[in-house]
């Protein structure tokens, strides 16, 4: 079913049902209002001919057995109201008139009367008499307080049901003129529904949806949608790795404020003013040109579609190409080790001397197997443990003394919090060897490692024997692309990624110059945030 036929089927159903539910209620109580009214018309009217004195002394001499003559009298009040009879009776229920002249002078029929003739009641029944069913309303005729007879005033059913019939026509033709204006409304609705959706069906809306989505995601250009508030709408997936390094995802980005992410973006937005501009910017040392386009909606708000890519000079092509040159340069050299070290085995085995190869092997692992022990007997969190061996053998390579603090401990946690203290550990060990091996000719490196979750608290302990942190930095140092590295690659995301992930478990970072020339850092998350 297409939806135009969809809407076109709820909507008219829709009307439909509210249309019959409102004619049956107004119907029901039209109705109810018209009797209502009849039946106190009728009371009324019979109270009053009841205190009429000519009424009054026409009853007296019928009850006394003389002659009367209130026919012609009564038949002239009718005619002068809407009532179809008016039929008077004595203390007997002998009827004084009635509109057939041959009916007067005889007992009236129906039990009704006989309630106001002996309990004195005003009362309204359905009753059917000789002129056929109708609504009588019986009024009593007193006085001095005695009843002396009774009044009966009808509405035939047949007069009255063509009224209400008449009324109820009146009001279905404007129910139906409502009905037809609903649908005409809805009609028009639907099509400007099918014009605002280009056409297209709810399945083609979210295909189209999933296509742009994986074209943004596939442009290797930084995309931003703000609207006029400058809340994201919309981000692709290279803007999310440059803005938040893929800390946050896009939903944890969209809806939020685009000077979140970036200042500076958000400065070009503010400076737009509706216009097509162009802007250089800064992520770190890499420089960014942003390309901003206005969308302007018809209230004269206006919203910016952002694109903006990294500006790959020579020179940063040139650095790029150094470092790729350098690291090839190392791993040259660190197979040109091991090479040496399979030769010199290599030679003991052909030689026979085995118990020289088993020392020179037992040599080689003893370091390792002795921190490995350490790692596994006091960090239970497999993760944590594989990474800190991991850099242990960096700062084996790196000949930066590494240290495990004998009383560390860490146990278990889920995956998410694994990956946190990952992000963690990892980062601020890297900063530390880097840092101690940058100051290898002054004093010798070395990194200090404490770890432990003892208490309510996970408290992470680097110490390095670096220069420390360069005092211009300083305030900054946790920003995103800030680095005190000079030569390196990635410049200022380690430690922006380690406040992210402080922030978000709401914990502390702090750093100091120890009274021993060494830099500390030390992290303080709460558990109950990290398993929450």
């Amino acid at each position: 079913m297409t939806l135009k036929s969809y809407l076109a089927l709820i909507t008219l159903s829709t009307i439909t049902l509210i249309v019959l539910a409102v004619g049956v209620v107004l119907g029901y109580s039209l109705q109810k209002s018209y009797l209502d009214s009849i039946s106190q018309r009728g009371l009324e009217l019979g109270r009053v001919i009841a205190h009429n004195e000519k009424v009054i002394q026409a009853v007296e001499l019928s009850n006394q057995d003389k002659a009367n003559d209130i026919q012609s009298y009564v038949e002239m009040l009718r005619a002068q109201t809407d009532a179809s009879y008016i039929v008077v009776v004595n203390k007997d229920a002998i009827r004084l008139s009635h509109p057939e002249l041959n009916r007067v002078g005889k007992h009236f029929v129906g039990d009704d009367i006989y309630q106001a003739l002996r309990q004195g009641k005003d009362y309204t029944k359905v009753a059917v008499g000789t002129l056929g069913q109708a609504i009588r309303n019986s009024v009593t005729i007193r006085k001095d307080g005695q009843i002396i007879g009774a009044i009966s005033i009808g509405y035939l059913s047949q007069p009255t049901s063509e009224l209400i019939f008449k009324h109820l026509q009146e009001a279905g033709l404007l129910v139906g003129f409502v009905y037809l204006l609903g649908i005409v409304i809805a009609g028009f609705l639907i099509l400007k529904l099918k014009r605002t959706f280009l056409s297209l069906e709810p399945e083609e809306i979210v295909q189209k949806f999933k296509e742009h989505e994986l074209i943004l995601d596939s442009i290797r250009d930084g995309i931003v949608a703000i609207d006029h508030e400058q809340n994201i709408t919309a981000i692709n997936s290279m803007a999310i790795e440059w803005l938040t390094m893929n800390v946050l995802s896009a939903s944890q980005v969209v809806g939020k404020p685009l000077s979140n992410q970036s200042q500076s973006l958000s400065h070009f937005a503010l400076e737009a003013q509706g216009q097509i501009t162009q802007n250089r910017f800064n992520l770190g040392k890499l420089e960014f040109i942003a390309t901003l386009y206005p969308i302007k909606v018809k209230n004269g708000d206006v919203g910016y579609v952002i694109v903006f890519f990294a500006d790959h000079g020579e020179k940063s092509l040139e650095q790029e190409l150094t470092a790729t040159k350098n690291y090839a340069d190392l791993l040259r050299a660190k197979t040109h080790e091991y090479s040496n070290h399979l030769n010199v085995l290599s030679g003991m085995l052909q030689a026979e001397r085995y118990v020289d190869a088993i020392e020179f092997l037992q040599q080689e692992s003893d370091g390792d197997q002795v921190v490995l022990r350490q790692i596994i007997k006091t960090i239970e969190n497999s993760a944590v443990a594989g990474l800190i061996f991991a850099k242990h053998n960096k700062a084996k390579d790196l000949k930066v003394d590494m240290l495990i603090e004998s009383d560390c401990q860490l146990g278990r946690y889920p995956s998410t919090t694994n990956e946190a203290l990952v992000t963690l550990v990892g980062n601020l060990i890297d900063n530390a060897l880097l840092a101690a091996w940058s100051n290898r000719l002054l004093t010798s490196p070395f990194v200090k490692l404490y770890i432990s979750d003892r208490n309510a608290h996970i408290m992470i302990q680097i110490e390095d024997s670096g220069a420390g942190v360069d005092e211009k930095l300083e305030s900054r140092i946790l920003d995103f692309g800030v680095s005190s590295k000079h030569n390196s690659e990635q410049h200022g995301i380690g430690l922006y990624l380690v406040k992210k992930v402080v922030d978000q478990y709401h914990g502390s970072l702090d750093w100091e110059r120890s009274e021993m020339n060494t830099t500390v850092f030390s992290i303080y998350l709460d558990k109950r945030a990290l398993t929450r």
